[in-house]
């Protein structure tokens, strides 16, 4: 079946990409909606500018559109890319949001496309832990929830960063994988890639009124895998 997989860059939209590639699906397209809002509620949105690079890392074309951000206007702004690519599917990385999986469904129903979200409702731990287990290199690029400040900026996700945020989650309620916005991530390499990438220049930047922050990656670049 050949499909498109939207992609931000961040952990949940490359975990679904590799559960599509593993599962024989021919992904076309990666597919990544550029908001002109930081409180997009459907986009990821820190570091969207990498996807032309992570794209290269990962060998399928990329089709990037841009959007106001402006609520449900942006779910017609993806539906208008959507419709206009030759694929039968579409692969999305959503855990637990329901306001975005229910209006790619609504999209994929209306376009007479399937729709395929392979994380949805699973244990956040687990999914975490195989994460990291599978060989994904991630870092966390911004941070909104109590119990999470500018130190986690730049943090890479391990076994010990799982531990913190299983800690905070029975504390404070912060969800593991972050589907509640309380973190955002960037993927440097995953099993699938054939190059990863680095980051060669990145500026942290912190809100303390808000208690929220996110890292800015100015430079990067590609590197052989060895």
């Amino acid at each position: 079946m050949k499909i498109a997989a939207l992609f931000s860059g961040g952990k949940d939209s490359t975990y679904a990409l590799y559960w599509a590639l593993k599962n024989g699906f021919e992904v076309k397209y990666l597919v990544s909606m550029e908001s002109e809002s930081d409180e997009s509620y459907m986009y990821h949105v820190p570091n969207i500018h990498l996807t032309e690079l992570l794209a290269e890392a990962i060998g399928i074309p990329l089709v990037k559109a841009r959007t106001s951000g402006e609520k449900e206007r942006e779910v017609e702004d993806l539906k208008e890319v959507l419709s206009k690519l030759d694929v039968e599917g579409v692969v999305a990385g959503a855990l637990a949001s329901r306001y975005q999986k229910e209006r790619i469904d609504r999209i994929a129903r209306e376009l007479g496309i399937e729709s395929f979200a392979p994380m949805w409702m699973v244990d956040p731990e687990e999914y975490m832990r195989n994460l990291v287990g599978e060989g994904f290199e991630v870092i966390i690029v911004g941070v909104s929830a109590f119990g999470l400040d500018e130190s986690w900026l730049g943090r890479k996700i391990d076994e010990k960063t799982i531990d913190d945020l299983k800690r905070l989650n029975e504390r404070y309620g912060v969800h593991i994988g972050g589907e509640g916005g309380e973190f955002e991530t960037l993927v440097l390499d995953a099993p699938f890639f054939k190059k990863r990438l680095v980051v060669d220049e990145a500026e942290k930047v912190w809100e303390p009124m808000m208690g929220s922050g996110k890292l800015v990656v100015k430079k990067a670049h590609l590197e052989a895998k060895e």
